[in-house]
């Protein structure tokens, strides 16, 4: 498929947790801060999103999904252990969870999703 050989082979890593709905635009100022500074100032990462989902409880959960060109680059962000979660030290000031590993994906087909503002 034309323009999409790019995408192919990349690696999607997403994590996911839940904060207070109250706490939204809060926790999406503080990971465009952190997380979202570090993803991109790391070399062979190609973007992230953030992604919220009220879950109509006074709870949301929060994914970020960020895109690499290889492990090798994962690790650079995450270090050798690429399946634990990656924290800051503000973090339990929103997080309600605090999952101990993150998922990582092979992107074999598809587009881009999209780019972060």
């Amino acid at each position: 498929m034309a323009g999409q050989e790019h995408i192919k082979g990349m690696i999607l890593r997403r994590w996911a947790a839940l904060i207070r709905t109250a706490d939204r635009d809060a926790y999406r100022d503080y990971i465009a801060g952190t997380g979202g500074t570090d993803y991109t100032a790391t070399p062979g990462n190609r973007g992230y999103q953030m992604t919220m989902r009220d879950l109509g409880d006074g709870t949301t959960e929060v994914a970020t999904l960020s895109w690499w060109v290889s492990l090798d680059a994962v690790r650079a962000f995450a270090g050798e252990d690429i399946a634990t979660a990656r924290y800051y030290p503000e973090d339990d000031r929103y997080l309600l969870t605090r999952p101990e590993h993150v998922e990582h994906h092979e992107i074999v087909a598809g587009g881009a999703g999209g780019s972060a503002a």
